[in-house]
């Protein structure tokens, strides 16, 4: 059961206070809640408020690594770490050097939640479950005495004498400083009222998604997952390896999700019509397994083709590229035809599918685009172009693949804004 704090109202009241020394943090996500207690903890005299707009607090914690909370991911050098972010690395390698992926796993061990390394790099809490992180996060806002308003959209943000006011549907709130840290938006005029504080908007387009194959045989594999593949996009530059899922849509699976996330503006301009070339068997490319081909057919000469899948692929899909290929299952190995043996080592290494269309996860939705770097200092998370104003997690044009490294966005631009604000830079 989700742990409630004692400091949550969903009224759309005014704050207390004339509103100095106080810190108004837009955005009850992992961003916004990692500033707002770190503020709080840093500076006792600071008088924080989180407003989210919607009833839920930490909604992508919950649901993050099917709700088990991805938090981080096991990459500890910088420079490796900066090559996960398709968008902004110059910016963040700024600011990892103030709070990285050590400083997440030592925040949270502090406060009594450890975190495990799986095999492939992803870091959950070792309970398995994201409420532990939602819990961890709850308690800290009890602790600090932070004030939460929900239900309540900020509509307008606006200077003046005394810091900023903010205009809500009910209320008008006044506060010293802000940390905007209200997540992605999906359309571009969404983003208006930061425009009017005088910021540069990076068009948003989605990051992470995955490839819709309408009408196409291969989504009766339904479920078929692959180890490792290699995925390109015919035609450009773009390329990924890594498990790859077959979905009832299309497919989907860190390497989609990677590819996605590096072509999104490129994707988004071919308005995600595009062929995508799959290499069943990564280790091969077509010369290669086409020189190996004869020592298969020597091996498993007088065996069913059907019977005997040499690459540890998958059954259904083995079955699924003899079809393709227009190989009779029951046919031998030696008895392939050379027509179709050449059909199938294409197949096996570059098999063509249109994808016509996108499917983002919802809860789980991830965009380039935001403020643009420029116009905010990565050792602060402060604007250059409005003091008083901080940003944190994907609002700005920072995003990264999938792992884990969205959140580590977000605890680290979250951490940096509050140790400003904390010190009153």
């Amino acid at each position: 059961m989700e742990k409630e704090s004692k400091h949550i109202t969903a009224n759309n009241r005014p704050l207390q206070g004339d509103g100095r020394d106080g810190l108004i943090v837009i955005g009850g996500g992992a961003a916004g809640f990692f500033c707002a207690v770190n503020a709080a903890r840093m500076n006792p005299e600071l008088k924080v408020t989180i407003i989210e707009k919607s009833n839920k607090l930490l909604a992508k914690v919950k649901v993050s690594g099917g709700g088990r909370c991805n938090t981080t991911h096991a990459c500890f050098e910088i420079p490796e770490l900066v090559k996960r972010y398709p968008r902004g690395q110059k910016f963040i390698k700024k600011s990892f050097h103030w709070f990285n992926t050590a400083d997440t796993i030592n925040w949270f061990a502090e406060r009594g939640v450890e975190l495990k390394t799986e095999a492939d790099g992803r870091m959950f809490p070792v309970t398995n479950d994201s409420q532990t992180i939602i819990n961890c996060l709850l308690k800290e806002a009890d602790k600090h005495k932070i004030n939460i308003l929900m239900q309540t959209e900020v509509t307008n943000v606006t200077p003046n004498k005394n810091g900023f006011e903010l205009q809500t549907v009910n209320a008008k709130l006044q506060t010293d400083k802000v940390c905007i840290a209200s997540g992605g938006y999906p359309k571009s005029s969404m983003f208006d009222w930061l425009r009017k504080l005088g910021h540069t908007i990076e068009e948003p387009v989605p990051s992470l998604f995955t490839f819709n194959m309408p009408n196409n045989r291969v989504t009766e594999l339904m479920g078929v997952a692959v180890e490792k593949a290699a995925v390109k996009v015919a035609g450009t530059k773009l390329s990924e390896e890594g498990p790859l899922l077959i979905t009832h849509w299309g497919m989907s699976g860190p390497a989609i999700l990677r590819l996605s996330a590096w072509g999104a503006r490129q994707l988004a301009d071919l308005n995600y019509h595009f062929t995508l070339l799959v290499n069943w068997l990564p280790d091969y490319k077509e010369p290669d397994l086409r020189n190996d081909w004869q020592s298969f057919r020597d091996e498993y000469a007088v065996q069913k083709t059907g019977h005997k899948n040499p690459f540890g692929l998958p059954n259904r899909l083995w079955l699924y590229l003899l079809g393709c290929s227009k190989i009779n299952p029951d046919i031998r190995w030696a008895e392939m035809p050379a027509k179709e043996q050449n059909m199938l080592i294409k197949n096996l290494t570059a098999q063509e599918y249109p994808v016509k269309g996108k499917t983002t996860f919802k809860e789980e939705f991830v965009t380039c685009g935001g403020i643009k770097l420029s116009e905010i200092d990565p050792n602060t998370m402060q604007s250059r172009i409005q003091p008083g104003i901080f940003f944190a997690g994907e609002v700005i044009d920072v995003d990264g693949i999938t792992g884990g490294f969205n959140f580590q966005n977000a605890w680290t631009s979250g951490w940096i804004a509050a140790k400003a604000i904390a010190e009153n830079k």
